[in-house]
């Protein structure tokens, strides 16, 4: 059977990376993040990642069309390319989203997946997070947390990061929104698209995430 080829879409904290990392397990195929390409081409200082390093040691935000090169450059690697990848991260916007329709044309994408979980749940886990300032090990809050908080890895204080309170959460949410909202309805007519309940045990949501791969590829 061929190769799965995903976009995965989902609020930060929907758990949306843990089963990116699954998926790619369970299918064998690589996981892509935006991230992980800028790094990677930046590493290998490719024409594109040296473009791209340029810009972001400028403190700028690098464009569409350099973004869409670095894809387009590691969709072309022999893993992705004969395997199959999961995207997370990219397209973030509609251009994007027509640039990739575009390099996908011989082999196009299978399913882009939209992994809900309602905007409160979303808030609650993202405000309950508290992590260590140093080893960055992740804690939940459950309301009788120690004082201080200490580190069971490194000893380092564990407290809340500034951009983890509810207001800030709630303003990374509502870009999400705006950015998201576009793609969603793009594939949607496309005919591409699919909503996956992300609430729920991680093991459920895996599953009913890979019913919906098998039957799309």
């Amino acid at each position: 059977m061929p190769g799965a080829r995903l976009i995965i879409l989902g609020r930060q904290g929907a758990g949306k990376g843990t089963q990116c990392v699954r998926l790619a397990r369970h299918f064998v195929v690589p996981h892509i993040s935006t991230g992980d390409m800028l790094r990677a081409a930046v590493r290998e200082r490719t024409p594109l990642g040296l473009v791209a390093q340029q810009v972001m040691d400028a403190g700028g935000l690098v464009n569409d069309e350099t973004i869409v090169g670095i894809v387009e450059e590691r969709l072309g690697k022999t893993d992705a390319a004969t395997r199959g990848y999961i995207l997370d991260g990219f397209p973030r916007t509609v251009r994007q989203a027509e640039s990739l329709s575009q390099i996908t044309t011989d082999s196009p994408i299978h399913v882009c997946i939209d992994l809900d979980v309602p905007r409160e749940i979303v808030v609650e886990r993202i405000s309950a997070r508290r992590v260590c300032r140093d080893c960055g090990t992740n804690y939940t809050s459950r309301g009788d947390d120690p004082s201080p908080w200490i580190c069971d890895v490194c000893g380092g204080d564990v407290s809340q990061r500034a951009d983890d309170t509810p207001e800030a959460v709630n303003r990374r949410l509502d870009l999400y929104e705006t950015q998201t909202a576009p793609l969603i309805e793009y594939y949607g007519e496309l005919g591409q698209l699919a909503v996956v309940n992300g609430v729920g045990h991680p093991d459920n949501v895996f599953k009913r995430l890979t019913d919906v791969v098998e039957s799309r590829r």
